[in-house]
């Protein structure tokens, strides 16, 4: 019975560590790329504290607790969202806020800032 629920919890895990379908998860090379791409749009949802600590020119600022409640009125629907944080978790969670409120263009960064640097 142990090993059912042991399994069973692992699958879980694995389960929510994977990207929901819709969802492209990118690697800091490709964001690289397209950094200059005015058809994206850019979010880091990691804190304001951290947020000053280091980001990436050209992202916003929308933290992960304000996400959904700002979504409508800062992020557009028309372009592609690629949304970024510490280290790849917050993001995707972002990324499934946003697919539940209907927005269907987005990009996870793989290893979020940790790979940046």
């Amino acid at each position: 019975m142990g090993a059912i629920a042991f399994t069973l919890f692992v699958v879980f895990i694995i389960w929510r560590m994977l990207p929901p379908r819709g969802i492209r998860q990118i690697k800091v090379d490709e964001l690289k790329t397209m950094l200059q791409d005015k058809n994206k749009q850019f979010v880091d949802v990691r804190t304001p504290a951290e947020y000053q600590r280091n980001h990436i020119p050209g992202f916003q600022n929308i933290p992960l607790h304000m996400l959904e409640s700002q979504a409508n009125q800062r992020i557009l629907t028309e372009k592609e969202i690629i949304l970024i944080c510490q280290s790849g978790m917050r993001s995707l969670q972002a990324c499934r806020i946003l697919k539940k409120k209907g927005y269907m263009k987005l990009a996870n960064v793989r290893g979020g800032m940790n790979a940046w640097f």
